[in-house]
């Protein structure tokens, strides 16, 4: 079994999934390729065996050469009763197992076992909703795993809690793997833009099927520069045609579903907060990743805002939150309705809070709001005050590295 000497751990992640540990219930960890998922899995096989040193670990790796030639369920539930132990608990590790044709059968006869304790990983949440969701229905758990947070990128580079650090994490981002490069704009660069290289080939073209892979570069270079604008997908069929590419709203839908799919994007819909539904058309499209984000649309003073909502809108995924935008009118927008155990977070980005239009603007929708939940206003600016006619200010660097201890977080 080839385990890293060297595991960084992630702790908020092994604290969510051990409740279910030794439980006949699939544990799937979804997530875009490089993400750290299959450093989750060696944390979790660490824990097990500090608590069980003869422990039964069964670990299939489809990125190993190993395993090349494991192609099929029936393969890999071969496989994986050759390495059982009977009467005793055996602990089933699956790594990237949508290469594995019609993996589901597999997972479903193995998880009839309540001796077979099983966790697997994918780059592909629609393989995982379709198969899992009929096959084994509610006997599995879903993580979904995020690139680092800001707390998990200081602690793994080893970095003050500074403005420079902050910084450097919304410029190249949190993939796990940058601790081992030097950070150093092209070497970074250069390595992320393989990453996404690497997830749009394996994870779009070839598992969709796209042939009109121009049009899908363009279509990721447009969300990447209009990261936080609302689109629907004839709006953005429209615009591709003003610049002499022609393809249909259908298409564009369904390739934004694919960047969805692979986790290259979050497609986020619209929520009536005063109606209490979800409209049908609009959504908002943030990337996974910043530093992939950056690769694609590059780094640029003008983005801030756009890189800041970016931010805020991953964090939120981070600390647990269902995110949606809000609308209370047809011209009035929250950015963010969180949700999350019962209770609802409303939060706000902007990049300056100089002008009092602006303040007006992103206080005041807020304020329209007439519920007791807390509203935040979460910004660029360190020198505003701390509340705003009751509503909080929060700055962006102090609301990273400090709002998974808050009350309202």
């Amino acid at each position: 079994m080839k385990i890293p000497k060297v595991i960084k751990n992630r702790d908020a992640y092994i604290s969510r999934i051990k409740p279910f540990m030794r439980q006949s219930i699939v544990k799937v960890m979804i997530g875009h390729r490089r993400v750290g998922k299959s450093y989750i899995l060696y944390q979790l096989m660490d824990v097990i065996r500090k608590e069980d040193t003869t422990a039964n670990i069964i670990y299939i790796n489809k990125e190993d050469v190993e395993f090349a030639d494991m192609r099929t369920y029936k393969e890999l539930n071969d496989y994986v009763i050759s390495k059982s132990v009977d009467c005793k608990m055996n602990y089933i590790f699956v790594d990237e197992i949508q290469e594995i044709t019609d993996f589901r059968l597999a997972i479903r006869s193995l998880a009839l076992d309540d001796n077979n304790d099983i966790y697997i990983t994918g780059s592909n949440s629609e393989i995982f909703s379709a198969d899992l969701g009929n096959e084994l229905g509610g006997r599995y758990v879903e993580f979904k795993i995020y690139s680092l947070s800001y707390m998990e990128f200081l602690d793994f580079h080893k970095l003050p809690d500074e403005d420079k650090s902050m910084e450097s994490y919304i410029h190249y981002g949190g993939l796990p793997y940058l601790i081992h490069l030097p950070m150093q704009e092209e070497v970074v660069m250069e390595y992320l833009s393989s990453i996404y290289s690497t997830i749009v080939l394996k994870d779009v073209v070839q598992r969709k099927n796209i042939r009109n892979t121009a049009f899908l570069e363009q279509l990721i270079k447009f969300l990447a520069n209009n990261v936080g604008s609302l689109f629907s997908s004839k709006s953005i069929s429209d615009f591709l045609k003003s610049q002499r590419v022609d393809i249909s709203p259908n298409q564009v839908n369904e390739y934004a579903i694919a960047l969805a799919d692979a986790f290259i994007v979050h497609r986020v819909g619209r929520y009536d907060i005063v109606g209490k539904r979800l409209f049908e058309r609009g959504e908002k499209y943030y990337f996974e990743n910043m530093g992939i984000r950056n690769v694609i649309a590059g780094y640029t003073l003008q983005d801030r805002a756009k890189r800041l909502e970016n931010i805020v809108y991953n964090h939120l995924l981070y600390c647990g939150y269902d995110v949606k935008i809000g609308t209370i009118a047809t011209a009035e927008e929250i950015d963010f309705v969180c949700t999350k155990g019962g209770e609802t977070l409303y939060v706000q980005v902007a990049a300056e809070l100089s002008k009092e239009d602006t303040i007006n603007r992103e206080f005041g929708n807020l304020l329209r709001i007439k519920d007791n939940y807390p509203k935040i206003v979460v910004s660029g600016e360190r020198s505003f005050e701390n509340t705003y006619k009751g509503v909080e200010h929060i700055y962006i660097k102090d609301f990273l590295s400090s709002a998974l201890n808050r009350s309202i977080l």
